[in-house]
């Protein structure tokens, strides 16, 4: 059968197109120059479609345009090529027919066409109704066809165009936009073209300011005075390299893939010639270039928006609010008194942020300021950062009782926070492969900064009321706020980002004149950030050792007070994954029983076991229980199950279990936790070597994530474990459904474990794209206590559903009773901590060596 002329037309065009685009990738894989890739791609399909057009005869009177980015004259790999069919009128019969085949074969072409078939007055209506549709028409261009029809579209659309209110629109639509992807450039997988500080803010800009006739290139909006010759620069020079990005990612990906997904990142970064060194991934290093480059671009949008408002929106209001001879208020904002003001009066530029703090009814800086700001990073040198004046000015900043959260981002978001601290620079954009952290190193900071102000105001007071009452009676909590500044400040350096911190606070202590008692606990915080996390989820807080070990290292109460606020703040400011309430349980009764020691109290094992059975007495005696019916049941606890347990836990069980000491079915009790999250479980049963691995086996089917486990045997052969449980797909406020879970999970936790069945083998549960492209080393430790009659076993690996219940099976298979479990889930990591039973591997090595090898594959991933 002969090909149709059809048929042909679209071989010939196809087959020229594939060269032509093959032959621009190579030179740009081999050159790297982007502007000429995407001219080189447009071209190519300009040259396809209008050899189409034209060999599918289509009407003299219609013509083929160009539009959206397309149109713009910009074509990014796999980018989707928009098209307008414009005609005179209604199209008849034949003319559809010729256009659905011409739009047939731009599919055949492999072009991922977009197309709209409208009139004249079509493409006026709608752009009225729909602001996408006006954008797209505003970068028409003419492929082929009906010049006259074009610019018959082209004077309607100027004469119905009105600036101001597609400014308007176009504001709100990237407000939107931004608000979706949380309002800032620092995801950890970016979006390069609709992120904030991505490509579609710049061309934002650009839209605006050709819609009100003010230009279409940066270099025409300096010539406008809308932007210094620098800042055009500037913008150019982060355009390009967004562009490079995301065209690198097309390639990379083989397709369209505008989201620098964690898969891609390390090719992407290769691909830029990128790579691993001792202290940072090839990834995070192209990354950190694209945090820089979101961020500049962040920065001159805000002074270009308010430009451009001010141009298109010029105020009657004239009345302005004298501060002092450098700052006057305008509108709410801070504005300087003259555009030189920085480079006279350096000193003006941390005043600037002073000022802010200190000034009721401003709520930002003006245009003119941030201008300002931006083009006196010059004056920003060691000098600078050394003069006593401005150290003064900086310490009082951090010391103003309002604002410092607000003034230390406004800071950031300026530049001017890094040009300062010095070492603050280096960590800003940083990204943290450690699992945990969704945050780059400069924005963690400043939540934690962040966090730590919100315990001092009262409105906050709901959130964590515990810490809003330690803060409300701390002395000079400014000292808190710069411990927060330098905690990670050495984070990518190489070496203990702990010591290397602390070297630097001190340093930063020592010039800027803080007292000795203030620089030791700033100083001591930093070098302890860590322990209070380590302490509460990873050792035994029944452990008086324990207890004492750590009064030890914080001394005071005010350093406990210090190290516990600086804690909780960090943890929630790692990922709002990482924190839950029993985290905060534990952490709150490290600080409390700690508390107690420092004041002198005994927290020897007897007369911890006396108080903690006087106030289970005390519980019980509130429920209008009787103690002595409790007693055959405490009769088979020994004094280290009432040192694991608190009161009201021992109350709680003793209730339940008092009448069932001899069971001989399972009994399984649960409640909702104390803790304020999750599920509070109880099993009785008798003992046996896979009754943990049983428990947690029903968990993970029921995806319910373990958080701790307390595993104890009685005198007389049972097992009596508790169990704190989440489900991550219920609220902690849905009480109604956790009624229904409470009774369901009662029920068939009993079934299962008086089934018996064989322990099925473990799912290789799913991982998210994070752990896949950055997987950590899975790593098992195993040491004997002092007394040989336990072993601490230590794990850390990637995250992944049905990881415990393989762990389980594992101490299961080889016998190893499981004394307590302390499960620590940071993000996508895990750290769990086992005390198991050592009668088994005390006396046999070849079993320490099975056992390391069985976990550590059942850790892999």
């Amino acid at each position: 059968m002969d090909a149709t002329p059809e048929l042909i037309l679209a071989t010939r065009v196809r087959d020229q197109l594939k060269a032509n685009k093959q032959a621009v990738f190579e030179d740009f894989n081999a050159h790297g120059h982007v502007g000429q890739l995407l001219t080189r791609l447009r071209r190519a399909v300009d040259n396809a479609l209008t050899e189409a057009w034209r060999g599918l005869g289509l009407p003299a009177h219609s013509a083929l345009v160009a539009v959206g980015g397309y149109g713009r004259g910009e074509l990014f790999p796999y980018s989707d090529v928009d098209v307008l069919l414009l005609l005179p009128s209604e199209p008849d019969q034949d003319t559809t027919e010729r256009l659905e085949k011409f739009i047939s074969l731009c599919w055949d072409l492999g072009l991922e066409i977009g197309s709209a078939v409208r009139t004249v007055d079509d493409c006026i209506r709608e752009s009225r109704q729909d602001v996408t549709i006006q954008t797209s028409l505003l970068e028409a261009r003419l492929l082929t066809g009906n010049r006259a029809l074009f610019t018959e579209l082209q004077a309607r659309y100027q004469a119905d165009l009105d600036p101001r209110a597609f400014f308007q629109a176009k504001l709100l639509e990237m407000r939107q936009r931004h608000a979706k992807y949380q309002d800032t450039p620092y995801s950890l997988e970016p979006n390069s073209k609709e992120s904030p500080g991505g490509l579609r803010d710049l061309q934002v800009i650009l839209w605006m300011t050709k819609a009100a006739g003010l230009g279409d290139s940066w270099k025409e909006l300096f010539e406008r005075d809308l932007l210094s010759e620098r800042e055009a620069q500037e913008l150019a020079r982060n355009e390009r390299l967004l562009k490079t990005i995301r065209a690198r990612l097309h390639l990379v990906a083989g397709r369209r893939q505008d989201v620098l997904v964690f898969d891609l990142q390390t090719a992407l970064a290769e691909a830029f010639g990128y790579r691993q060194n001792n202290n940072k991934r090839a990834s995070e290093q192209l990354m950190r270039r694209y945090y820089w480059a979101a961020k500049a671009v962040t920065q001159l949008n805000i002074v270009l928006l308010l430009n451009i408002e001010a141009m298109l929106f010029p105020s009657e209001s004239k009345v302005t609010r004298v501060i002092n001879e450098r700052f006057v208020e305008r509108q709410g904002m801070l504005e300087i008194t003259s555009d030189d003001l920085y480079e006279r009066e350096p000193h003006a530029i941390l005043e600037t942020f002073l000022v802010y703090e200190r000034t009721p009814g401003v709520k930002g800086l003006s245009p003119r300021t941030l201008r300002g700001l931006y083009n006196a990073r010059t004056v920003m040198d060691a000098g600078w950062r050394n003069d006593p004046e401005n150290r003064r000015l900086f310490l009082a900043i951090v010391q103003e009782p309002q604002g410092i959260t607000h003034a230390l981002r406004l800071m950031n978001q300026t530049s001017v926070l890094g040009r300062y601290l010095i070492n603050f620079r280096r960590i800003v954009g940083q990204m943290q492969h450690d699992l945990f952290h969704v945050y780059t190193v400069d924005q963690h900071i400043l939540m934690v900064v962040r966090n730590m102000r919100r315990f001092a105001i009262v409105e906050h007071t709901h959130e964590f009321p515990f810490c809003s009452q330690l803060m409300a009676t701390f002395d000079r909590p400014w000292v808190l706020w710069v411990a927060a500044l330098f905690h990670d400040i050495a984070k990518g350096r190489g070496g203990d980002h702990s010591k290397l911190g602390t070297a630097d606070a001190r340093r930063f202590c020592k010039q800027h004149g803080i007292g000795r008692e203030d620089a030791d606990l700033i100083a001591w915080l930093v070098e302890h950030h860590l322990t209070m996390s380590h302490v509460a989820q990873k050792q035994d807080l029944t452990d008086a050792d324990v207890i004492h070990a750590f009064a030890r290292v914080v001394g005071t109460e005010r350093y406990l007070t210090a190290l516990y606020l600086l804690t909780v703040a960090d943890i929630r400011g790692t990922s709002p994954k990482v924190w839950n309430a029993w985290k905060g349980k534990l952490l709150e009764d490290l600080y409390r029983i700690t508390l107690r020691v420092l004041g002198g109290a005994r927290v020897d094992p007897h007369s911890l076991w006396a108080q903690r059975r006087d106030d289970t007495i005390a519980q019980l005696r509130l429920k209008a229980f009787d103690p002595e019916l409790g007693k055959p049941l405490w009769a088979q606890l020994d004094v280290a199950f009432f040192l694991r347990h608190d009161a009201r836990d021992i109350a709680w069980l003793t209730r339940h279990l008092y009448n069932k000491v001899d069971s001989p079915m399972p009994v399984v009790k649960a409640r909702l936790s104390p803790a304020g999250e999750g599920l509070q479980v109880a099993v009785y049963v008798k003992d046996q070597p896979d009754v943990f691995a049983r428990i947690c086996g029903y968990f993970e089917r029921k995806s319910f994530s373990i958080q701790e486990a307390k595993i104890h045997t009685t005198r007389h052969g049972y097992a009596l474990d508790t169990f704190q449980v989440t489900d991550p797909g219920i609220s902690s406020d849905a009480s109604g459904n956790y009624r229904d879970i409470i009774a369901l999970v009662e029920h068939e936790l009993a079934e299962r474990l008086q089934q018996q069945a064989a322990l099925p083998e473990p799912t290789q549960g799913r991982l998210s794209r994070q752990s896949r492209s950055f997987p950590i080393k899975p790593r098992v430790d195993l040491r004997a206590d002092e007394r040989g009659q336990y072993y601490l076993l230590s794990l850390s690996a990637n995250d992944r559903t049905g990881l415990l219940y393989a762990i389980s099976r594992v101490l299961a298979k080889h016998r190893i009773s499981v004394h307590t479990a302390r499960i620590n889930t940071l993000g996508e990591r895990v750290e769990d901590v086992f005390l198991v039973d050592g009668s088994r591997l005390a006396s046999d090595n070849k079993l320490q060596l099975q056992l390391e090898q069985d976990l550590l594959a059942a850790l892999a991933i």
